[in-house]
């Protein structure tokens, strides 16, 4: 008996040993044995290293034996080394670009162009650097599909080499009632801050597409106008405080201006607004050249429902007197649908639009 002890004691210290020395290699990997197999003498080599102590205690103590025999599995080591910011410049940018749009692509074939490195719900993160800041790209929306399958063909390639982390977030208003550009863009703004911590926030027309990669889609220490040559404008601003198309502003520029108004129901004149709300908060806009801000529209027609609004202009009057009401503080929507698709996020809202 004490020999028979002896022995399984001796046979145990030795697998100790074993696994104490195959431990501490000098592999980058470690390893641990996953599934329970039996030697000869009935001791139990098993998960981990503790696993195995306790089943040979119990052989010692006449416990019963597994029956399966499993293999050894491989885990990588960890990693102890950070990221590196990506630089100011990101370094795989094509300059001018062809854009030349395609009516017969699908959105099956866009997906299975341009989703590879995206997460669901059209989100990306370099892998290589931590971007300097996190943008959130709003695009108010409605009956645009034809639209939004070139936008997103053209961009998702642009954002990704500017190694932004980024979420694309396609605000769809519910409804037939008169179109309100501006608070769709208030509410994209409220429902991207609840996914995650964006500080930058690009707000995009479905049909603007840039000709330069170097048009980066980030923030400024300004409100930055970034569609400032557009081709229906014969790539020239149509005129100085022109601020329609594409911009971005930082968290902080955006609540600095109470955000935009919700007020300016159908075609015309928020733009101008929220170029008033930057000037009366005592800062400035900033823009690309002409050559880096050269943007191609999609051809369309006005929607329906998004008739030019007489209303509108006069409104612009009493920006300075609305704007701390009127804004973001003041916004009331029901989201009524989100869908997560692998190019963008989709979410339908009520924003109570009147019907005329």
């Amino acid at each position: 008996m004490m020999a028979k002890t002896s022995k399984r004691l001796f046979t145990v210290l030795s697998l100790v040993c074993f696994v104490f020395v195959f431990f501490y290699n000098k592999d980058t990997s470690n390893y641990f044995f996953t599934k329970p197999f039996n030697d000869e003498l009935g001791v139990v080599v098993n998960e981990t290293f503790s696993w195995m102590i306790q089943k040979d205690l119990d052989q010692l103590s006449g416990g019963k034996e597994p029956e399966t025999i499993q293999e050894m599995t491989t885990i990588p080591a960890t990693t102890n080394w950070t990221l590196a910011p990506c630089p100011d410049t990101p370094p795989n940018l094509l300059g001018s670009l062809v854009v030349s749009f395609n009516y017969g692509l699908t959105m099956d074939e866009v997906r299975q162009e341009v989703s590879a490195p995206l997460l669901e719900g059209g989100r990306y993160k370099p892998l290589d650097c931590v971007s300097q800041q996190k943008v959130a790209i709003i695009i108010p929306f409605r009956n645009r599909h034809e639209h939004l399958k070139h936008w997103l063909y053209f961009l998702h390639p642009i954002l990704v080499r500017q190694q932004l982390d980024y979420g694309v977030y396609v605000i769809n208003q519910d409804g037939e009632g008169i179109f309100n550009r501006a608070k769709l863009m208030n509410v994209g703004y409220v429902e991207a801050l609840k996914e995650y911590d964006y500080d930058c926030f690009v707000f995009s027309d479905v049909d603007l597409v840039p000709m330069n990669d170097n048009n980066l889609y980030r923030c400024y220490d300004n409100p930055r106008h970034l569609a400032v040559g557009m081709d229906k404008f014969n790539y020239h601003l149509p005129y100085n405080t022109f601020f329609g198309g594409v911009s971005s502003l930082s968290k902080g520029q955006f609540l600095k201006i109470n955000g935009f108004p919700n007020s300016y129901w159908g075609w015309g004149g928020e733009d101008d607004d929220i170029y008033n709300r930057v000037i009366f908060r005592g800062m400035s806009i900033s823009r690309p050249d002409l050559l880096t801000g050269k943007y191609k529209m999609i051809k369309h027609k006005r929607d329906l429902h998004n008739e030019a609004n007489p209303k509108n202009p006069s409104k612009l009057t009493k920006t300075r007197s609305t704007m701390d009401e009127d804004g973001i503080n003041s916004l009331v929507y029901t989201v009524k649908d989100i869908v997560k698709d692998p190019l963008y996020t989709f979410i339908t809202v009520d924003i109570q639009a009147p019907t005329n």
